[in-house]
């Protein structure tokens, strides 16, 4: 007792007559309790110099290791109504196999017939493409006949001038000689004349050269004429091949601009046939859009759109799917602090939940249930949690994960750290102090090289 009260009954009540007292005080008694003291405590002393592994713990759920083999959704690019189910939920499919099939909600694709439809625009806007070609081809034929019939009317025209200015030339060289003629007879004239005054020429001879000279002085007047016509005729050639040359100029223009306009008009068809067949590969496309199909082999989870003629939205979820085939991972979360001591093949233990374990944190050879993992990725930005994302991987070199365990499952894990003593991590905990921070071997002996 501990003898609080002042109403002492070791006083008052003898015990030494009870055979509990005699084996409780006996002194043989009092060696084997200090034995077992003695023992416990050295015993208590060398276990902390056992090695105690220092680690972290963090909690978080079976993933996958891609995001491909994740749990997803399936969902529409095109609006429409459910016209018919072809799965159940948790029936296997496998990629390509159909789910649904859904029907036409915009007024724009009711026509059942739309790509024969289209097809038959193709075909004549296709029509259209030659008959234009044609229509080219034949202007530019008649535009070479054109050029080749203005060279002929050009070389003629030139001949004409060159006649004209030929002409020019031999009416110059009559004229000169009209009048040297006409100088000649009024030379003659004036001397018969002179001759009859002085009586040796009779006035016959006179009227003869006066009559000579009025017939000179007439070519003369004619030869000029001629001449004067010829120059009129070279003019008159220079303007023909100037309305030759406009002539023609405006008929090859007038061709050339049909041509122009009939190959803008091709154009414009070959442009109208590349946005209809574009429209063609569109709705053959939205057609097989009609049946919705598994993208990868796996499980239907749950149909999100249920009704038979419900209607939805381009890009709504229709119905989820878990990939058949995926690799296991866990993804957790670990405290900002501790996210110097994690290390890209940083070894992990992993408790999944349900499962049996006795788990140890600090001997991980002795936990039974956990198994091996190694850290694959580190977020390098914190997350709504306020802690930053890490994902492990099964340890190829630890047991194989179980094969029942699901995705989203919950695990907990535990960061394996650097060995240390019990003592030393009882006074680490004592004082609160974090694990000790090191780098994994690997990283040192890279740091050495360098």
């Amino acid at each position: 007792m501990l003898n609080i009260s002042h109403n002492k009954l070791n006083t008052t009540v003898d015990i030494s007559g009870f055979k509990s007292s005699k084996k409780a005080f006996e002194k043989r008694h009092y060696k084997q309790f200090n034995r077992l003291l003695i023992i416990s405590a050295i015993i208590c002393f060398i276990i902390l110099f056992f090695p105690w592994t220092q680690n972290i713990i963090a909690t978080g759920a079976v993933t996958t290791l891609t995001p491909a083999q994740r749990p997803q959704s399936i969902q529409s690019p095109i609006p429409g109504r459910i016209e018919k189910w072809y799965v159940r939920e948790g029936d296997f499919v496998k990629k390509g196999d159909t789910i649904l099939f859904i029907s036409e909600v915009k007024s724009d694709y009711f026509d059942p017939d739309l790509v024969q439809r289209t097809g038959q625009q193709i075909d004549a806007k296709n029509a259209s493409v030659k008959s234009y070609d044609y229509k080219v081809n034949a202007l530019n034929n008649q535009i070479g006949a054109l050029s080749n019939e203005r060279s002929l009317k050009l070389k003629q025209a030139e001949n004409k001038l060159l006649q004209s200015k030929l002409k020019v030339k031999s009416d110059s060289i009559d004229f000169e000689a009209a009048k040297t003629n006409l100088n000649i007879a009024e030379k003659q004239f004036l001397r018969a004349e002179s001759l009859e005054k002085e009586g040796l020429k009779s006035l016959t001879d006179v009227e003869e050269k006066r009559l000579k000279l009025q017939e000179t002085q007439a070519k003369l007047i004619s030869q000029e004429n001629k001449y004067l016509a010829a120059q009129n005729e070279v003019l008159n050639a220079q303007v023909e091949i100037t309305r030759v040359k406009a002539e023609y100029i405006e008929k090859i223009s007038k061709a050339q601009s049909d041509k122009f306009t009939a190959e803008s008009n091709q154009f414009d068809a070959v442009a109208q046939v590349s946005k209809l067949e574009n429209n063609r590969s569109n709705y053959e496309i939205r057609n097989n859009m009609y049946y919705i199909k598994a993208p990868l082999d796996g499980f239907i989870n749950k149909a999100i759109k249920t009704g038979i003629g419900e209607s939805f939205k381009e890009g709504e979820r229709l119905v989820g799917i878990m990939p058949a085939n995926y690799d296991m991972a866990v993804e957790t979360y670990i405290d900002p602090i501790d996210l110097p001591l994690v290390h890209i093949g940083e070894s992990f233990r992993i408790q999944f939940d349900g499962w049996p374990a006795i788990v140890f944190s600090g001997w991980p050879n002795v936990s039974y249930g956990t198994y091996g993992a190694k850290v694959v990725a580190m977020e390098s930005f914190i997350s709504e949690n306020g802690k930053f994302r890490i994902l492990l991987a099964p340890d190829k070199e630890d047991y194989d994960w179980p094969s029942a365990i699901r995705i989203g499952s919950g695990v907990k894990a535990i960061g394996l750290l650097e060995d240390v003593p019990i003592w030393f991590e009882l006074w680490r905990q004592l004082n609160g102090f974090p694990p000790n921070y090191y780098q994994p071997i690997s990283s040192k002996e890279s740091a050495k090289k360098y």
